[in-house]
């Protein structure tokens, strides 16, 4: 894997100051200054991508696959809030099949009933929760150590 697509989800461009206690300290821009460490420390290539708005995420992830300037190996997503309401991004992410893991800064088990289901994580080849900002590196490092088995 040389090329990785990090996509964040609604209201994550307010890390840092939405409710620290549940999604930590550390802001968006944070999380992708230690991305891009870790990407240039094994030798991939990371772009993250934050939107508050379904439809441009979906427009990332076809472009992900489809757009030759812009080809990508794998996804890295914390669909946030669209993790439980979102059927088109769950069908962009199985239209252009590449492989993905989903990242939840959170433990979503340990909170309400309803963040509980995911539209994505049966087509995940991985899941992250509950590390807080270390799930986005923890999937990073899986996809790069996996990549001959995600093929």
């Amino acid at each position: 894997m040389n090329n990785i697509l990090v996509i964040h989800g609604p209201n994550l461009n307010l890390l840092g100051t939405r409710e620290p206690e549940v999604y930590g300290a550390q802001t968006l821009s944070d999380i992708n200054t230690r991305l891009q460490i870790v990407a240039g420390e094994i030798g991939v290539r990371i772009t993250a991508f934050q939107s508050n708005h379904e439809g441009e995420i979906v427009e990332a992830i076809h472009k992900a696959r489809f757009q030759s300037d812009a080809s990508y190996d794998a996804i890295i997503i914390n669909p946030a809030a669209f993790t439980h309401t979102s059927v088109a991004i769950r069908d962009a992410l199985a239209g252009v099949g590449l492989p993905f893991v989903e990242v939840h800064l959170s433990n979503v088990h340990k909170r309400e009933a309803f963040r509980h289901h995911s539209y994505f994580s049966d087509l995940a080849v991985g899941v992250v929760c509950g590390l807080g900002a270390y799930g986005y590196e923890a999937a990073l490092r899986f996809l790069t150590q996996k990549s001959s088995k995600l093929g």
